[in-house]
């Protein structure tokens, strides 16, 4: 029989008030069932900030290289679990095991980095024109947080999350996906582990109808972070608009890297595959869309065709490349999008079909060519392993392609032409702009975030930026 697991709220496990809960199934083997965790209702996301509020000025009062101190605790405790938290992830969303433990490695490094970071974070002090004044900033904790966090990196992004809000002082309630709650639990596990005050962070499973939209509507909220679909974030950034809480929404991507005459073909092939069928598809930045010069355009989709076909689909935790999609939901998208392409007149050059291994939801990489920039598989998100090869004639059409999009998340180009990869950098409406490199894949001391229908474009996460979304700035004259 499947553990059951509880909430967190004010510094203990507790059941939900609803007295339910829910599966979480192993998307590789659907008779394998990590757990049972609670199916929480309003009363339950209250009762997590109420106490995230209660508990809000004694965080907001410790010093910040104690707050330091026990963010680097939770790193040191995730690294000694870092072997468990890996086989939880691959368990619980499918990853190879390769991704899910450098997955795992970037949630230890971000509370390290915030950890430290905590101890800088104060303000500024500036010249005043006045002889006899001081003039100063001084940057507060927001209040109280609500995060709502996605299922595709289940550990990565709520780190990137708590971690700034937890360095700021700020309190938080935090909603996991419930695709993928187990290795987020863990991870408040280890917050708890490392000696967090009692109500600064509050975990609560459940529907987004009743948990987020209560984190997402309480007055005692002050600021939310969300990262999912475009049409769950639109949806919360209007409700917590309409409370006039700050907000910030990174959404969905169609992530192009553009192959130009002048690259070597076999790079661009490897960037092109591994940016999108690395982690199945499943990732707002994967590349999902090639365009790509006439003039190597058949060497190209000759070399991803073959890169696809090498990839071996199975279980993560039998050693697979490339895992299965999440649920029976998101395979149905996938291969939807399938027909879609082959009805549009686009070229099916390989995969596309479900995969019988074992009790999963594996699907083939799919890549299509003769794709048509207006076609629904060149402009819609598919959050699966499916690559559209479009050619160009040249390096002005690539660009009016690339940005063809309603979003702009992250744009890569494979270039030995200086003056295109600068003008590239410049024009790119996306977020993320790379050269000679996949759209997958950031560092976590540098903003993070997209233009268009891929972002709020309010604030960045990760870097500095992250901290800035969980504080206000207080400007202080101190005339003696």
């Amino acid at each position: 029989m499947a553990e059951t697991y509880h909430n967190y709220v004010d510094g203990e496990w507790v059941a939900a008030e609803t007295g339910e809960t829910f599966e979480n199934r192993n998307p590789a083997d659907r008779s394998d069932v990590v757990g049972e965790f609670q199916q929480s209702g309003v009363e339950d996301a209250e009762r997590a900030v109420e106490a995230a509020a209660a508990a809000s000025d004694e965080w907001a009062d410790t010093p910040g290289p104690e707050r330091g101190a026990i963010l680097r605790a939770t790193s040191q405790a995730l690294e000694a679990r870092k072997d468990e938290l890996t086989e939880t992830l691959v368990r619980e969303e499918g990853k190879a095991r390769p991704e899910a433990a450098g997955e795992v490695q970037r949630a230890i490094d971000i509370f390290s980095y915030y950890g430290a970071k905590a101890s800088d974070i104060g303000g500024t002090v500036k010249s005043s024109s006045s002889r006899d004044t001081t003039l100063y900033t001084v940057n507060e904790p927001v209040g109280v947080a609500g995060l709502i966090t996605p299922w595709n990196y289940p550990i990565a992004i709520p780190a990137w999350k708590i971690a700034p809000a937890l360095a700021t002082g700020t309190t938080v309630v935090f909603k996991p996906a419930s695709a993928a709650p187990n290795v987020a639990r863990k991870l408040v596990e280890c917050l708890d582990e490392a000696g967090l005050p009692d109500g600064a962070l509050n975990f609560v499973t459940g529907p987004g109808r009743s948990v987020g939209k209560t984190f997402t509507t309480h007055e005692a909220v002050d600021a939310v972070s969300f990262t999912g679909s475009s049409a769950v974030g639109n949806t919360v950034g209007e409700q917590a608009n309409e409370t006039g809480k700050r907000v910030q929404l990174e959404m969905g991507g169609k992530n192009p890297v553009v192959v130009m005459d002048s690259a070597d073909v076999d790079e661009a092939v490897d960037i092109a595959a591994s940016g999108a069928f690395g982690v199945t598809g499943q990732a707002c930045t994967a590349t999902s869309r090639a365009i790509v010069h006439e003039d190597v355009y058949d060497e190209f989709v000759a070399g991803v065709v073959e890169a696809a076909e090498a990839i071996e689909v199975g279980p993560g935790l039998d050693g697979a490349d490339m895992g299965p999609q999440v649920n029976q939901s998101e395979l149905d998208s996938t291969l939807e999008y399938v027909d879609v392409g082959q009805s549009e007149g686009a070229t099916l050059e390989t995969g596309g079909n479900a995969v019988d291994v074992g009790d999963g939801f594996f699907v083939e990489p799919a890549v299509f060519s003769d794709v048509e920039p207006d076609m629904r598989i060149a402009q819609e998100e598919i959050f699966g392993p499916v690559l559209a090869v479009l050619p160009v004639s040249s390096y002005e059409e690539a660009l009016d392609v690339a940005n063809g999009v309603p979003y702009g998340l992250s744009a890569s180009i494979v270039t030995q032409d200086l003056t295109e990869a600068h003008d590239f950098v410049d024009e790119s409406e996306s977020g993320v702009v790379k050269v000679n490199e996949k759209t997958t894949g950031l560092e976590l001391h540098v903003p993070f975030g997209g233009m268009k229908d891929s972002s709020s474009e309010t604030y960045r996460e990760q870097g500095d930026a992250g901290l800035d979304f969980y504080t206000l700035s207080k400007t202080v004259y101190l005339n003696y």
